[in-house]
């Protein structure tokens, strides 16, 4: 039986394991959810109601962390993690800096495209029938107010979590003119997770959601992605390579 993704279609974190899946020529299915009215489903299976989930073998493993030690350990081919206990905490240590990162940059995100419902609503109901657009049409004030509430989304967390983007932006910049890899010779966690997570910002084609055209984007976000897109370009083509 193959292992079962239960994710968001737009979600980074959900993006890091597809690409890891991928990665390793695992094939697997997927099972998309709403945010917000996923947790129902989730709870059934996991411990929590955060995803990515994967189920695989009788087991649940949920968290992108997790998921990649997991997959390591049992579809060791095409290794995420490094063998060489130096570089393996290199890459973990890459690794959960990023993730924690990865809030701040879904945070800013959102702040600036749950103000257009014609851009969010797609990317929140892909994968699903029609008649859920519908569904958190109508409901899009409520869906609105209770992410902003659950992720503390608002004008004073987004400045400060745009702080952290530029300063990672300028880390990963200098890592990657000194190597072309974050950590040793081979494509590890650190890379696919940094160009897994800036993926809400650049807006890879391959990511299994209708992204809104560059020149549709709420003018603030489009001026920051434009000005930094030399700090981008490093992940973009890392993406476009790897993935």
């Amino acid at each position: 039986m193959r292992p079962v993704l239960y994710q968001f279609p737009i979600s980074h974190y959900c993006e890091k394991i597809r690409w890891a899946l991928d990665y390793k020529g695992i094939q697997y299915s997927r099972v998309s959810l709403i945010p917000g009215l996923h947790m129902k489903s989730i709870r059934r299976i996991a411990p929590s109601t955060s995803v990515p989930v994967l189920r695989d073998k009788g087991q649940v493993i949920q968290g992108s962390s997790a998921i990649i030690d997991y997959l390591d350990k049992h579809y060791p081919e095409h290794s995420l993690t490094p063998e060489d206990p130096a570089l393996r905490q290199q890459a973990q240590e890459w690794e959960r800096r990023l993730d924690r990162l990865g809030e701040d940059i879904r945070l800013w995100c959102y702040h600036y495209l749950l103000v257009e419902p014609e851009l969010a609503i797609p990317l929140l109901t892909s994968g699903q029938p029609f008649y859920r657009r519908w569904q958190v049409r109508l409901a899009y004030p409520k869906v609105e107010k209770g992410m902003r509430y659950w992720m503390k989304i608002n004008s004073e967390t987004a400045a400060a979590a745009q702080q952290r983007m530029e300063a990672m932006l300028a880390e990963l910049r200098t890592a990657y003119l000194q190597s072309h890899l974050l950590v040793g010779d081979h494509f590890s966690r650190a890379d696919l997770t940094a160009c897994a997570l800036f993926a809400m910002v650049f807006q890879p084609a391959e990511m299994p959601v209708p992204w809104p055209a560059r020149e549709r984007l709420p003018k603030a976000m489009k001026a920051w992605i434009d000005q930094h897109e030399d700090e981008l370009q490093p992940l973009q083509v890392h993406y476009a390579q790897y993935r």
